[in-house]
């Protein structure tokens, strides 16, 4: 996987409190982080299918049959 540089800043208690868990863990600080990001993310894909389910009950969002769909883009075949 590539690696893509990002330059943050963090408040200065988060900075410490990161700082003071990666000494105790023994884990890099960019580990802490990815692996911090990666719950989020997780946790926030439930969040948004909650939305959108919400969103089709409410009428708000439509779903069509994929069918449907690949017939009028010409994809009847597939």
């Amino acid at each position: 996987m590539a690696v893509v540089k990002k330059l943050i800043s963090l408040d200065e208690a988060v900075a410490s409190e990161l700082e003071m868990l990666s000494d105790t863990l023994k884990l890099t600080q960019k580990e802490i982080i990815e692996r911090a990001l990666d719950y989020y993310f997780d946790h926030t894909d439930s969040i948004t299918a909650q939305k959108i389910s919400d969103d089709i009950r409410a009428k708000k969002e439509q779903v069509h049959d994929a069918k449907d769909v690949f017939k009028e883009l010409g994809l009847e075949d597939v």
